[in-house]
């Protein structure tokens, strides 16, 4: 047997392993059954990609060895007749080789695919056969080889929030229990026994399939000759407009059909009022926020928008106007970092926004959200990598659209948490 089908029977046990995982995880009601299955998906999913790039790998290194001339001293078929010491023929036909069902790694998919966005050309029969490629109503699939490209994209080159909160790849539309994890100690003794702790439930948590569509410049993808070079590119543009979306979709995002973030999320009832002068006063902190803060979230992180930080975060200063924010607050920012524009307040690390996600205090509205405070693996993405490039004709602009759909969901786990830093 060879290298290629060992493989292809491994990945389809892992298939059959995962779905069995998948029904467990929805099958169960505890909630930390559910994240241990969930993690035993992920890297079932980690593998199943590690797959399909050595299958990958097999395809090309066989295209390359079917290009190549035969060579002298080849070896010649048991059936052939050598004359001389010359072969003249062979007496038995060879059996034709059984045609495989190309996939999405393959490189005629690839090329298929990217003559679909580029030139429109429709994707050929043979790839809407077996494995669901494509469909007429979808469009057509991104290969994999795109795919695993845009995941080591998004790894590697993390949103400022996205990167902070936790990632689950469960089925939507069931609910979830959100486990309290919480018990009580009891003494004991000869006579007495603890009572039996039951986990204690914040909730359920729903995540839907909520469709998001990433449109790429149709011109600029055409210039790109290269199989290569082409997916390279298409993979970037993707991923960068993924993460800005999953970073609006945590803070701002209207549960309407999108994430739902924290500011919208109606669970989320904790509040501190801050006036120009309060948040500009290092005591009022201390004061009107800290002792507020139970100390089982104590450890979580800021969100502020940067022209806020700015303004009245590092202007502290005393009745002489020599600057405290250093010494009071411990405030440090990176605001002049482009790889990682963040820093710390009160020991906490803040990610900064731009002001279209957390308005500034100036600009703000009297009761606008001016800042958060969180507990980022509190708030869930739900998503699957299953990337589809659907292509259309705007009648009203005169030109070809492309655009990348992508199902995905976000949502608070447990919103105990979360604050609201309002403007007073």
């Amino acid at each position: 047997m060879g290298r290629k089908k060992i493989l292809q029977k491994r990945r389809q046990r892992l298939i059959d392993k995962r779905t069995g995982l998948q029904q467990r995880a929805l099958a169960s009601t505890d909630a930390a059954e559910v994240r241990g299955l969930n993690d035993q998906i992920a890297d079932l999913n980690a593998e199943i990609q590690e797959i399909d790039e050595e299958i990958t790998e097999i395809d090309n290194e066989e295209q390359q060895r079917s290009a190549e001339p035969v060579q002298a001293g080849a070896q010649i078929p048991q059936t052939a007749q050598v004359r001389g010491g010359t072969t003249v023929g062979s007496f038995q036909a060879a059996q034709a080789a059984r045609p495989e069902v190309p996939t999405m790694a393959s490189t005629e998919y690839r090329s298929a695919f990217r003559a679909y966005v580029t030139e429109g050309t429709p994707i050929p029969a043979q790839f809407r056969n077996g494995d669901a490629i494509t469909t007429q109503d979808t469009g057509a699939a991104i290969p994999w080889t795109v795919m695993n490209e845009v995941i080591n994209t998004v790894r590697k080159r993390y949103g400022n929030l996205y990167s902070k909160v936790r990632k689950t790849s469960v089925r939507g539309g069931v609910e979830y229990p959100v486990g309290a994890l919480q018990a009580t100690f009891k003494w004991i003794n000869e006579s007495t026994v603890s009572p039996r702790q039951k986990i204690g439930t914040l909730g359920k948590v729903v995540f839907q399939y909520h469709v998001g569509e990433i449109r790429v410049s149709q011109t600029f993808l055409s210039q790109l000759l290269t199989l290569e070079a082409f997916e390279a590119k298409i993979a970037e543009c993707i991923a960068i407009a993924y993460l800005q979306a999953m970073d609006e979709g945590i803070i701002s995002g209207s549960g309407d059909g999108s994430m739902l973030g924290i500011v919208n999320d109606p669970r989320v009832t904790n509040t501190i009022t801050m006036t120009a002068a309060d948040i500009n006063n290092w005591t009022k902190w201390r004061k009107n926020f800290f002792a507020k803060l139970p100390l089982g979230y104590r450890a979580g992180e800021f969100v502020f928008p940067v022209g806020t930080v700015d303004a009245y975060l590092e202007t502290m200063a005393d009745s002489n106007n020599n600057p405290i924010f250093r010494q009071a607050t411990g405030l440090e920012v990176n605001d002049g970092d482009a790889a990682n524009p963040n820093g710390r307040f009160f020991g906490r690390e803040i990610s900064l926004v731009e002001p279209d996600i957390i308005p500034d205090f100036d600009t703000a509205q009297p009761g606008d959200v001016i800042g958060i405070f969180w507990q980022p693996q509190d708030y869930a993405i739900n998503e699957n990598f299953a990337w589809t490039m659907r292509r259309y004709f705007d009648e009203e602009m005169n030109e070809w659209v492309d655009k990348a759909l992508v199902v995905t969901d976000g949502k608070i786990l447990n919103p105990k948490g979360y604050y609201k830093i309002i403007k007073g």
